[in-house]
């Protein structure tokens, strides 16, 4: 019983010890300096034949310190960007110092790291214009070099472990396009695969990933990583965000910064603390700086963003200023920096689309990095916040159709009104053919814009076309607000009339319908205010 409760006691200890770790979500100062009291590991040249390019090559390898041959080590494999080679990461990474120092701190296991030249042709140097396409395409030649002829060099002549799960490879830049290209295409070789600010060589996510239920099984961590003010964080992004979509488990970690070094080192020593040992797969999300900028920003606004559990981080410059608010449904306070803007993290956010107001010393605005919708009855901010099972109204490369405006004459309201109108991709090609109509209604607070904006009509029926899992159509999206305050019969009635007397019969006048009750379909939105 005495032993049960040592084991116990330990046990409770070590839980609350995990839950009390704090994570650390970048470098510290001083973590790429040399620490001249602590033990360092050893950097040497090795040269191999590589029966791909034909010809010796040359590779650089960090052994660590207290390197023994009696022991077997994890091998990282380290690649550099297309102006670079196997030197590239020696000169302005410095990884020998960061890794020193992190052993110094017991947070990485012992690993040998191998940094090859990625540019697979018999002369190799990154001299002349590197971005020739003879020099590009040796990058690509690279991966049978790498699986062919330098690791099996390495794996005769160093003490490391053979299996996928002790071999890790990541790389900046087009080293990182390398890294997720050869690491998730040979999963039979690579557990461990990171990205830092990948580049165009990257291959697009379905060819990168074809079977992502597999590679959940596989990977024991996929890491991407970007600089916010990179140009090339598209290519990150588009990875992360087909990941997020097939459940694949990573981290998508952005942080201030360009396509630099900073960035890169910062990469190395985040990564390099996860590899070769058991992962929390639930923390994962919560590993990166920045969020992503919303998509219902306006053009090149980094804020507000959205983290990956789905926070969002709102930055407002408002310096004159006494209190400042985001309303989500829920009032968040902003907290004033001194550069005069105003910062809040909200908690985590429901998925879709969700309308909010800037609150400016108790007036309610819309915030001017944000697209305006109407809704809520005025124009409003809006934000979305992405899902699994949000595809079906993502754009894709498929046929697609328009969305019309089109105004009328109403004399059920004495008025000019006006419906939006989608039409199928080939609409104004086939001009024979006659298509079904879908009437639908808005929301509270919303009005005809509701589904043609925000709703997203045009990419839903796009997608479900192309998909066939529904008819082509027309789409009439129309306003049912009719000047009567209140949802009462009053209201009902003005719309009933206004839909059967008015706007029908303009659709079937103006449109190629098929014009009969089979053929016609009445779909409406909860009269809800969205939040």
């Amino acid at each position: 019983m005495k032993h049960f409760y040592t084991l116990l006691a330990v046990f409770l200890l070590i839980n609350v010890a995990t839950k009390g770790q704090k994570i650390e979500k970048e470098a510290p100062a001083g973590f790429d300096v040399v620490q001249p009291n602590i033990a360092h590991g050893k950097i040497d040249t090795i040269t191999y034949d590589s029966k791909t390019v034909g010809t010796k090559r040359r590779a650089l390898v960090y052994t660590p310190p207290g390197y023994s041959k009696s022991k077997k080590y994890p091998v990282l494999y380290l690649l550099h960007g297309i102006g670079g080679d196997e030197k590239e990461w020696l000169k302005g990474g410095q990884p020998q110092v960061i890794l020193d120092n992190l052993y110094a701190q017991k947070k990485v296991q012992p690993m040998i790291v191998v940094l090859p030249n990625g540019r697979a042709m018999k002369d190799d140097r990154p001299l002349g214009n590197v971005f020739d396409s003879v020099k590009v395409q040796a990058f690509a030649t690279f991966e049978k070099d790498l699986l062919n002829d330098l690791i099996p060099y390495v794996e005769k002549k160093f003490p490391v472990r053979k299996d996928r799960e002790n071999r890790a490879i990541a790389g900046l830049s087009m080293g990182g396009g390398q890294s997720l290209n050869f690491g998730l295409g040979n999963l039979d070789k690579f557990a461990w695969v990171g990205g830092f600010s990948s580049a165009p060589n990257t291959k697009k996510p379905e060819a990168l990933m074809p079977n992502p239920e597999e590679a959940k099984k596989k990977l024991k961590l996929l890491w991407i990583s970007c600089g916010d003010n990179d140009g090339l964080i598209t290519f990150s992004k588009r990875t992360h965000d087909y990941l997020f979509t097939n459940n694949v488990p990573h981290v998508y970690y952005v942080e201030p910064g360009g396509h630099d070094f900073k960035v890169w080192k910062n990469g190395l020593y985040m990564l390099s603390q996860f590899l070769f040992k058991p992962v929390d797969v639930a923390a994962l999300p919560k590993y990166t700086v920045l969020g992503s900028p919303a998509a219902t920003n306006i053009r090149s606004a980094k804020y507000p963003q959205i983290l990956p559990d789905n926070r969002v981080i709102f930055r407002v410059k408002a310096p004159e200023a006494q209190k400042v608010q985001i309303d989500l449904g829920k009032k968040y306070d902003l907290v004033k920096q001194a550069d005069g803007f105003w910062e809040a993290t909200t908690d985590s956010i429901g998925e879709g689309f969700h309308y909010y107001s800037l609150v400016v010393d108790g007036v309610a605005l819309a915030d001017p990095a944000s697209e305006t919708f109407y809704g809520m009855g005025r124009m409003a901010s809006g934000i979305e916040i992405p899902f699994r099972g949000g595809e079906y109204y993502a754009l894709k490369d498929v046929p697609h159709g328009e969305v019309r405006m089109k105004r009328y004459f109403s004399p059920v309201t004495n008025s000019w009104r006006r419906f939006y109108l989608y039409t199928p991709a080939g609409y104004d090609v086939n001009t024979s053919e006659k298509y079904p109509v879908l009437y639908i209604l808005h929301g509270g607070g919303e009005d005809e814009r509701g589904w043609a904006t925000q709703g997203k009509t045009d990419l839903i029926l796009d997608n479900l076309i192309a998909g066939k899992k529904a008819k082509p159509m027309l789409v009439v999206m129309l306003d049912g607000n009719m000047g009567i305050s209140g949802f009462n019969e009053n209201a009902f009635r003005a719309f009933e009339n206004e839909l059967k007397q008015v706007v029908i019969p303009e659709v079937d006048k103006n449109y190629r319908t098929l014009p009969d009750a089979k053929n016609r379909a009445l779909a409406l939105t909860l009269p809800v205010f969205w939040y």
